[in-house]
């Protein structure tokens, strides 16, 4: 417990409070035994967490509490996991040891946290680039064993996030970016809806605070009027529903904060005119002798002789649930006011299987029942878990990919089923059959017809794979393959005929060398490697063995030394090294202290040299997010961007505070796209506004009109967001234009 107590009689008082919280509502802890281990495990935790507090200042053992509550409440999870949860932390961050937990708890609750315990010291395996990603891999190998590691950790994740404020700006992204890139997916892969609704909306609260601000705003400002317009709308529903004597729950919500801005993202339109930001779920008792899939049907009947369906928004995941479990009927109306509103129909099972996920699908899942579409996701997970020579950070890329929500069903020749991700190219489904039968496809029939290999298959397509023997895989194939099955299997076979490659290379390059009188050495081969502009000896004899580098002329090629260059090359480092180090420590002196980065004008002379990322094109009044990159430049990004979330999920440590200080000395590259209705003069008008009325200078104008149709894109040179943001609003004020927005990448 330490020397000194610490804690004074409100911190014991609340974490009194707490733990009785937790112990008086505990669902599913009715065996034998359960509260004695809850209990025991929270006083081993509290005794170890003793004295010890979190950023926030409130004593550390309440957030193992909180957790264990989460995985308990919110995941459906019994003893043995609030157990695991209540001592998540401790051999990470106390004396305490997994060997003391194992004689204290027993070996399955010892092997549970230390999947959720981080890897210790440093990580050096060769060509990483990642402990964070390495980590995460880690946890994941649980699957093998127990998906309960995964639970838990998406709770702790949860609990994280909703207690952020207390960490420093670049931890708070850096945690952020972690949870939209991987734990949000994660959740939702294993049917953890509400979950997954929370940390998007947590993460974006994070990472676009102002934007968060106003969609909130919006909506309680809204608030009163949408309680109204559900009301109205449930009425004749509840009437109609009640005289058939089914019991029902009825209840209303917004959708998600981040759900909403994703929709005027992708339609391009302000929050304003998103008309389905309201949901109705309808939670039904299923009647004994009635199959849930008929009545579901039967409420969606009763509703629609109300009010008229969308039909292209009918979703139906009771015929066919998602991969992840998930049952419901799902249905698009117009309501009472003009508006549209989502109604989600699930029986009580289904609800919990919604809410609860993995845990409620294991529930309800019989010894005789098929295997779900879940577990053939997880066992795939496993076997990409199983490849030793994956980098981490492929690892993760591939795994991200895999969280797919979007599926697409095909058929084989004789009808059976297989799943695959929206996008997969009849090559994956050929790996999807065997290994073999993908290593040895030449092309596909696809319904009948005969197709290549690389044909983007759709939903209900029948697929048959033509293979020949003298076919092989190609590092081509990598780029349309999405499956991580597929990926794995090409890698594999490339890596084996590589080994080949190598080896008859250095057989080839030995003969050479005796011809010419060489003798093969260092100086030799570094001679060559040089010469044929190849990164190691590998790529070398690899290249030799493949045929791609011819050894004609090999004496020259050898007397050929591009010394020069190398010493102009090692001169640069070298001089430049002593200012690097320099730069780098001011970098870090300013991460620990969490003073942001100025990004002042002139770079040549600045203390420590930035770029703009091309994947975004952040200007002065954007929100940005510095990434101090290894070779030692700051690289600005947007928090929203694709490129940077991976790199706060992949090298949050690398996550720097960032400001601008621009002032109008210095101009930024954006670009503009417009649609609109062509007429005579309307270029004119748009360059007059641009270049004569608001004097910004512009670079290149893309402009085409395809029957009656204008669409055009400008990139011009501005100082800040509100010069871009006068510039869109004059141009939209022009006749004609239907439409303008900044572009953010126009790097291809």
């Amino acid at each position: 417990m330490g020397n000194k107590d610490i804690f004074d009689e409100e911190d014991r008082n609340r974490i009194q409070v707490e733990y009785d919280e937790l112990i008086g509502h505990l669902l599913r802890c009715n065996k034998p035994g359960d509260k004695e281990l809850i209990e025991k495990a929270f006083n081993k935790a509290n005794e170890a967490h003793w004295n010890m507090r979190r950023k926030s200042g409130e004593p550390y053992i309440i957030h193992p509490i909180s957790v264990a509550k989460i995985v308990n409440r919110e995941i459906g999870l019994g003893a043995k996991s609030i157990a695991v949860a209540l001592l998540h932390d401790v051999v990470e961050d106390t004396e305490y040891t997994l060997e003391d937990v194992e004689r204290d708890f027993g070996s399955k609750i010892a092997s549970l946290i230390d999947g959720l315990t981080k890897i210790s010291g440093t990580y050096n395996k060769e060509n990483s680039s990642s402990l964070q990603a390495e980590n995460f891999r880690k946890m994941l190998l649980t699957l093998s064993d127990d998906l309960r590691v995964i639970l838990i950790k998406i709770a702790d994740r949860l609990h994280n996030m909703r207690t952020l404020d207390s960490l420093p700006e670049h931890k708070k992204m850096k945690v952020a970016g972690e949870t939209i890139f991987l734990y949000a997916p994660l959740a939702h892969r294993l049917g953890l809806y509400a979950i997954k609704s929370e940390l998007e909306d947590l993460s974006f609260k994070f990472r676009q605070p102002q934007i968060y601000e106003e969609i909130s705003s919006k909506l309680k400002h809204t608030e009163k009027k949408n309680i109204a317009l559900i009301n109205k709308f449930s009425l004749p529903i509840i009437e109609k529903l009640s005289q058939t004597g089914l019991q029902f729950d009825i209840s209303g919500r917004p959708k998600s904060i981040f759900s909403i801005w994703k929709k005027m993202q992708a339609k391009n339109v302000p929050f304003e005119e998103i008309y389905d930001v309201l949901a109705i779920r309808i939670v039904f008792e299923p009647a004994p002798g009635i199959p849930e899939k008929t009545q579901c049907w039967n409420i969606y009947s009763t509703i629609t002789d109300s009010y008229l369906p969308k039909p292209d928004r009918l979703r139906d995941w009771v015929s066919r649930p998602k991969p992840n479990g998930y049952e419901a009927l799902h249905v698009t109306v117009m309501g009472p006011e003009g508006q549209w509103i989502e109604v989600q129909i699930r029986s009580k099972r289904m609800d919990e299987i919604a809410e609860r996920g993995y845990a409620a699908h294991w529930k309800y899942k019989g010894d005789d029942s098929q295997e779900s579409e879940l577990d053939k996701w997880i066992k795939k997970v496993r076997i990409m878990l199983e490849n030793p020579h994956e980098d981490p950070m492929e690892f993760l890329d591939e795994f991200k990919m895999n969280l797919f929500s979007s599926e697409i069903m095909v058929f084989t020749p004789k009808g059976f089923l297989v799943s695959l991700p929206k996008g997969a190219s009849a090559l994956d489904f050929a790996y999807e059959i065997h290994t073999e039968i993908g290593n040895k496809a030449i092309g596909a029939k696809i319904n009948y017809k005969l197709n290549p290999i690389n044909s983007i298959l759709m939903s209900g397509d029948q697929v048959e794979i033509i293979t020949s023997d003298i076919a092989k895989p190609d590092n081509e194939w990598l780029s349309f393959v999405r499956t991580s099955k597929a990926k794995d299997a090409i890698k594999n076979a490339l890596r084996n005929d590589s080994k080949d490659s190598i080896q008859k290379g250095m057989e080839i390059l030995d003969s050479k060398l005796k011809e010419n009188d060489i003798t093969n050495n260092n100086e030799v081969l570094k001679s060559l490697i040089l010469s044929f502009e190849v990164q190691n000896k590998e790529e070398l004899y690899s290249g030799i063995g493949m045929g791609r580098l011819n050894l004609d002329n090999l004496k020259k090629r050898i007397k050929k030394k591009p010394q020069n260059n190398v010493i102009k090359y090692w001169e640069l480092k070298l001089i430049g090294s002593k200012k690097e180090k320099k730069e780098q420590e001011a970098v870090q002196e300013n991460i620990d202290k969490n003073v942001p980065f100025l990004l002042r004008e002139n770079v040549d002379n600045a203390e420590q040299s930035y770029e703009i990322a091309k994947c975004c094109n952040p200007i002065p009044g954007d929100e940005v997010i510095g990434y101090h990159s290894p070779e030692g430049t700051i690289i600005i990004h947007k928090p929203k961007c694709p490129v940077a979330i991976r790199i706060m999920s992949n090298e949050g440590n690398r996550i720097i505070a960032v400001k601008w200080a621009i002032h109008k000395l210095v101009s930024f590259l954006a670009r503009i796209s417009m649609t609109g209705i062509d007429r005579i003069g309307l270029v004119n008008d748009i360059t007059t506004i641009i270049s004569a009325e608001l004097k910004v200078n512009m670079t290149k104008i893309n402009i085409s009109v395809n029957n009656g149709i204008f669409e055009g894109t400008i990139d011009l040179f501005v100082h800040h967001t509100k010069d871009l943001n006068n510039l869109i609003l004059k141009i939209s004020n022009i006749n004609g234009i239907e439409n303008v927005k900044r572009v953010e990448d126009f790097s291809n």
